[in-house]
């Protein structure tokens, strides 16, 4: 069992930005990747970054490339996503989620195994 707890979203303007956190704790995280995906309203959840287990691989979507990056600091338990240039159609839920194993991250959302409880992202025009 891994929990997740996100942390840093908010409201911001258009152009502004954000550092999502993502604390995880239970199994070893070093052992999985992680995701960030999001759910606007009315929308299915989307997927947005991940990266390897290691932290040596990283992917995105095209909507967020260019203006996110996805990080991990497996000593410390944490994952974060830093997001720039922010746009409105950015606004929505964020949630981190962890997928056992050692390769390439998955964008695909049933792949990942432990979802956090999401944290609001709102950007104003």
């Amino acid at each position: 069992q891994v929990q997740l707890v996100e942390s840093g979203g908010g409201l911001v303007q258009a152009g502004g930005s954000l550092r999502l956190s993502c604390a995880a704790s239970g199994r070893t995280f070093s052992s999985y990747a992680t995701a960030w995906f999001r759910q606007a309203p009315g929308k299915e959840r989307e997927f947005v970054a991940a990266i390897r287990a290691n932290g040596g691989v990283t992917r995105y979507a095209d909507s967020v490339k260019g203006r996110s990056t996805i990080s991990r600091d497996n000593a410390k338990n944490t994952a974060s996503l830093q997001m720039n240039s922010l746009k409105p159609e950015d606004t929505g839920v964020y949630y981190c989620a962890v997928d056992y194993g050692l390769g390439s991250p998955s964008d695909r959302r049933y792949s990942y195994d432990y979802w956090g409880q999401g944290t609001q992202v709102t950007v104003s025009s």
